[in-house]
This record gives C-alpha cells, structure tokens and sequence, in this order.
C-alpha cells in the first residue's frame, strides 16, 4: 500500500474512532434530558395546584369567617354604649315593707342624632337583654348587700324604656326600673336604709335620690345631702363618697313614737283640773263679793278689794313688768305652745329649737309645725339644711 492508501486508511480509523467516542456522549445526554426535563416541567404545575389549593382554602376560611379581624371597628354592645352615658340618676323610693322602686336613668346627648337613635332602636329591639345586662349589674351590689345585713334580697320586674325631654337640654333616656325586696330595715314605726348599698360607689356624673312615703320623716341621715330638695335626699357623685358605712338614713312615722310619755293635755284627768279652777274663781269671786255687802251693811265705804296676788305660771310668758302673760304651759295645746314659743322669740325660731325647748321628738314636732303650716298660723321656709317657722306677715 503506497503512502497515499495508507493516509486515507488512517482517516477513515480516526474518523471511526471519533464516532465511536462521540456516540455514548450524545446518547447519555438524550437521556439525561429526557429523565430531568419531563419531571421538572411536571413538577412546577404539581406546586402551583398546591399553591393555588392553599391559597384557595385561605380564602375559604376569610369567606367563613368575614368579619376575621375586624371586631375591633365593630360598634361597642349594649353594655359598652350605656357606659358613654353623660349623667346616670339614680331614684329610690322607699316603701313601708321595707322593699324600695328604683329608677335608673342613662342620659345621652341627642345633639348628634344618629347615635342616639342607634342606641334607642337597638334599645327598643333588645329590651330583654338590657333589662338581663342591669339586672346583673345590680345583682352584684345586691350579694354585697346580703352579706353585710344578713337580709334575704332580691331584684325582680326590672324593665326598660326610652324617652327624651327638651328642657334643659336635649337629651335621651335609657331608663330601667325594678324592685329590690328588702331593701331597708322595718321595726315598728321606724325604718333604716342604705345598708343594703354595701358595695355601691357613687362615681362622677352619678346621683343619688332617696324618697320616703308621706307619713314618715327623716330623724338621721349619713353623709349631709347635697341640697336637698324637699321630702327627698339627694347626693352628687360630683362632691359626694360613701364610706363603709355610708349612705344611712333612718326615717320615724309621724306622730308620737311608742315610748313618748303622754301630754299633759291628753290626760283624762286634765278636765278634773279645768273644773277644780273654774270652782276655785267662783268661789273667789264669791268671797270677794260678800265682803263688799258686808261692808255697805256696817256703815262703811266699800273698798276696792285688792286682787289675789297670783303667782306666775311655770314655764309661762310674762310681760314688761314681770307678771304672767297668759295661761301656763300646761294648760296649753301643742300648737299653742309653739305660737307662743314664737312669740316669745320675736316671730321667729328653727325648728330644731322648738324640738330642744319643748323637749320633743323631731317626729313630734314636725307633726305640730305641719298643722300650723296648714292652717295658716305660720309659715316655713329653709336656711341652709334647717327649717325656720315664722308667723306670717299681716300682710
């Protein structure tokens, strides 16, 4: 074989071999590819199907629960908005059984209409569950109340409605009432309350007004009321705070309590002693008489008999010159002794002197001073915290 055969034998070999080489390469990497690219393009639609899954139950969950996140813009309950209330007035009215009415106002604004109206429609629309929420409330207090007076209480017929006044401001009204079973402490014909308000705090923007029936009238009341209007006790949370013993008041049914010995006018023997005077004049008048006769039959000049020097009355009024202006005290009415007593003071006197002069009960005495009130004998009226009578103008 020339030079030339050989040289074309040694191309054909290393082409050969280079094709021999080359053919393991290109067949490892077709199945390279075909092992690593199918898998990877399945994989990522696999992990968005799981992704969109996720996704998918994360919406289901904000779809079940639509308000997830946003309770707190949601508007306050019932509870909540009867605290925005600008003022709360408290009325208590007392009862001879001892049980007691009370009312309790909410007071809002209603300048800003829409939310008043708010809370009044939904007022309107829940009535039994604001009447439950007070009832609770108060249940509290009622336990503390239990605890500390041993009495058996209980809150019953509560009820709400709603209102609203003009005058003096616009306002609107949550008002609840019910009653409170034993509430005060009844013995005879006194009555005790306040105990039962253990665990009650007058706060600011808060008062608190008691009120009694008609026949009965205050003897002691703890802390001193804030101006108190008549036949009612007022406090104002404003300048008020009850202590532990705090608020107490006792009232006593007019008329004579039962250990009040009896007036000297209201003996049966008074009318004995009436008698026994009227004889007694007759027979001085008599006396005087006779001797005045017996003096003309001698000859004589009748003289003036001088009268009986008489002495003064106890506990009597007097005039200028020392001698008794009227009869004694013992034989005067009770209302007669109090015109007197004002007289002797110059028309007028606080009540609470009468009581202390005439040695009364402060029942007693406002018994007396409410007759003359009505008849006209004297008048009444207030300075600071003490009734003061006066007899009326002539005018």
């Amino acid at each position: 074989m020339d030079a030339r055969g050989l040289r074309a034998l040694v191309c054909v070999l290393v082409v050969l071999g280079c094709s021999i080489a080359l053919v393991p390469s290109v067949s490892a990497a077709v199945v390279a590819d075909a092992g690593t690219g199918s898998p990877v393009l399945q994989e990522e639609p696999a992990e968005s199907d799981q992704d969109d899954g996720a996704l998918n139950e994360s919406e289901q969950a904000d779809e079940d629960d639509p308000d997830d996140g946003q309770d707190e813009d949601e508007e306050p309950d019932e509870s909540a908005r009867l605290d925005d209330a600008k003022e709360v007035h408290i009325d208590v009215f007392l009862h001879e059984n001892g049980s007691a009415t009370f009312v309790v106002d909410y007071r809002f604004d209603n300048d800003s209409a829409g939310n008043w109206e708010t809370l009044r429609d939904d007022v309107e629309a829940n009535p039994d569950e604001y009447a439950d929420r007070e009832r609770s409330d108060w249940n509290e207090i009622l336990v503390e109340g239990e605890n500390k007076t041993g009495r058996e209480m209980e809150i019953s017929n509560v009820g709400v409605e709603t209102d609203t006044s003009s005058a003096p401001r616009n306002l609107g009204h949550v008002e609840f009432t019910f009653q409170w079973s034993s509430f005060a402490h009844v013995e005879l014909n006194r009555i005790e309350a306040g105990d039962a308000l253990a665990g009650f705090t007058l706060v600011d923007d808060t008062t608190l007004q008691l009120f009694w029936p008609e026949s009965y009238a205050v003897r002691e009341v703890d802390p001193s009321p804030d101006d108190p209007p008549d036949n009612s006790i007022f406090w104002d949370g404003d300048g008020t705070e009850f202590t532990d013993e705090q608020p107490w008041i006792v009232l006593i049914e007019n008329g004579s309590p039962a250990d009040e010995p009896v007036e000297p006018e209201q003996s049966p023997s008074m009318p004995w002693l009436a008698v026994g005077g009227a004889l007694a004049l007759l027979a001085l008048a008599g006396t005087v008489g006779w001797l005045i006769r017996h003096r003309a039959g001698d000859g004589g000049t009748p003289t003036a008999t001088p009268p009986a020097e008489t002495p003064p009355a106890p506990n009597g009024s007097t005039d200028d010159a020392g001698q008794p202006n009227g009869p004694p005290a013992e034989l005067l009415s009770n209302e007669e002794r109090v015109l007197r007593l004002l007289e002797e003071h110059g028309g007028r006197i606080k009540q609470q002197e009468v009581v202390s002069e005439l040695e009364w009960t402060e029942a007693k005495t406002s018994q007396v001073v409410s007759g003359l009130r009505e008849d006209g004998e004297i008048e009444v009226f207030r300075i600071g915290r003490e009734n003061v009578l006066s007899l009326p103008d002539d005018e």
